[in-house]
């Protein structure tokens, strides 16, 4: 054998063991640090929560978290999340869409040669079917641009669309990650907010939506340059925090464990940032624990939330 093809081989070899070391059982290293101040909030008004099952995925927990199994096969939901409130009524996200074929192929032909989704019944149908009128939304509030959180906005034509400027201007970028974005762009309404409130459970900026408290959205950066979480408190006293990919199971947060950098290259934006966003709510979490964190594609969690019922009669 020549000797650069046993070079080859060797670099071949090292590769792979390197990459295969990526997905070795690691933690995020929590430091120590001052408790985030919690104000009790105010009492909220009778907002409602509700979760739309409007498609799936599926992969492995490996490619989830470091220490997931590869055996370990996870259902990745493709949901939105409706929160009620007396002033309208927001989405998070917006699921698959009625045209998720076409939209599915927009995405980078390696993630159509290793994924597979299948559909569910898409929010805007849902929202009918329980006597919501989808065009009565105040708006839908994007965790992030990439596709499968935005499929469902080309069934809600002028349903305002609500992004941060960093998102919206990300959109505009040319990235292929959010080339259906801006294929649906022309026909969506974009309401760019700004973080004009103050701290909020150790974020430094927020946006008080309906100023009580209620809804509070907070940039979390990293995934892509606008990302958001979106805080939400019921009167009952239960607090969710809707992390988007800032983690893509639950268990991400709870160890905490970053994805394996395979993953972590082709989807996020700021790594770093990411891995220090994780372990930031690892610690809120473990502060407050009637607060639940609710990864976008965990549908083991989003399985817990409230499902749609008919809406209530006048």
């Amino acid at each position: 054998m020549k000797k650069w093809t046993v070079g080859i081989l060797v670099l071949l070899f090292v590769g792979a063991v390197a990459l295969a070391s990526t997905f070795r059982a690691v933690t995020l290293p929590v430091p120590e640090g001052a408790e985030v101040a919690v104000a009790p909030p105010p009492a909220p008004p009778p907002v409602r929560l509700s979760v739309l099952h409007a498609g799936r995925m599926f992969s492995a927990a490996a490619m989830a978290y470091r220490s997931g199994a590869f055996n370990d096969e996870r259902i990745f939901g493709m949901d939105a999340v409706l929160i009620e409130h007396p002033q309208g009524s927001l989405l998070i996200d917006s699921g698959f869409g009625e045209d998720v074929a076409a939209h599915f192929a927009t995405t980078p032909m390696l993630m159509q040669k290793v994924s597979r989704y299948e559909e569910e019944i898409p929010v805007a149908q849902q929202l009918r079917a329980a006597g919501r009128d989808p065009g009565d939304l105040l708006g839908v509030i994007l965790t992030h641009a990439h596709w499968d959180h935005v499929s469902g906005l080309a069934d809600l034509p002028g349903v305002p669309v609500w992004v941060p400027q960093a998102e919206h201007d990300f959109i505009h970028t040319g990235d292929p990650a959010t080339a259906l974005a801006r294929n649906l762009a022309g026909s969506i309404e974009w309401q760019i907010y700004a973080f004009d409130d103050g701290p909020f459970l150790g974020f430094d900026r927020s946006l008080d939506v309906f100023d009580d408290g209620s809804v509070v959205l907070v940039p979390s950066g990293g995934h892509t340059p606008g990302s958001v979480i979106v805080f939400v408190s019921l009167p009952e006293g239960q607090r969710y925090g809707f992390v988007g990919d800032l983690v893509w199971q639950a268990e991400g947060i709870t160890l905490p464990a970053e994805r394996p950098w395979m993953t972590r290259r082709l989807v996020d934006v700021r790594a770093g940032v990411v891995s220090e966003r994780i372990v930031q709510l690892h610690r809120l979490a473990q502060q407050m624990p009637e607060l639940t964190l609710v990864p976008a594609h965990d549908r083991r969690v989003m399985a817990t939330l409230p499902a749609l019922a008919p809406a209530a009669a006048p």
